[in-house]
């Protein structure tokens, strides 16, 4: 019997675990431009290369290539509960650049995906 209330206890504590884990939330674009409409303070977060930056953008974005968050998000993101939405073209390094960001500590990052989804 006390076995099984050991048992018990540790998947307990595993469970708890993995509720405390912060994650970037994956969101839509029609979500993502809600939440630009309704918030000026949070940031639109570009991770593509400056020449593609450079070619067009969502309006007010701040880009950090997805090669420098490590290096730039301390100092251009510096509020870490801040909104943050991601994206990059396709969506391949949005997701990457928001796992960076939420392993940095930043605990409200939100992953929109591509610009080639982004119909405004």
């Amino acid at each position: 019997m006390l076995v099984v209330v050991i048992l018990v206890a540790g998947c307990s504590s595993q469970e708890k675990a993995k509720e405390n884990v912060v994650s970037a939330k994956k969101i839509t674009a029609e979500e993502a431009k809600v939440m630009i409409d309704g918030n000026d303070d949070l940031v639109v977060l570009d991770v593509r290369t400056q020449e593609e930056y450079n070619e067009g953008h969502i309006e007010n974005a701040v880009l950090i290539p997805d090669t420098e968050i490590s290096t730039k998000a301390p100092t251009v993101l510096a509020d870490q509960n801040q909104t943050i939405l991601v994206y990059c073209r396709t969506g391949r390094r949005s997701a990457a650049a928001a796992k960076k960001l939420v392993d940095s500590g930043y605990t409200n990052v939100y992953d929109f995906g591509g610009i080639v989804d982004w119909p405004y």
